[in-house]
């Protein structure tokens, strides 16, 4: 029996698709749009076709989030665990250096 995965319950809003049209417009890549947002690929086509959201005028470009590609979920794991990192550094530097100025 084949395993199917749980839907992930991202859901693209009107505000979302009004972007989307508006990065395609861009010349974004479809592939990229799509991990913008964390869907398949195929809700994006959806929006570019007009099969949903047909209605919705796209964003104007001084509004839109800047051209892929984005960084890979794995990246932005490693720049999150080096900012707790660092975050870390930094409160153990403020605690050494307000003992001494005490």
């Amino acid at each position: 029996m084949a395993y199917r995965a749980k839907p992930s319950g991202v859901r693209l809003t009107e505000a979302d698709a009004a972007t989307i049209k508006g990065m395609l417009a861009r010349g974004d890549r479809q592939h990229d749009i799509a991990a913008w947002f964390g869907v398949n690929g195929g809700r994006i086509a959806e929006v570019a076709t007009g099969r949903t959201f047909g209605s919705i005028v796209a964003t104007p470009v001084s509004n839109l989030p800047p051209p892929g590609p984005y960084p890979a979920a794995t990246d932005a794991y490693a720049a999150l665990s080096a900012l707790r990192t660092a975050k870390q550094a930094i409160v153990a530097a403020e605690a050494m250096v307000s003992v001494h100025l005490r």
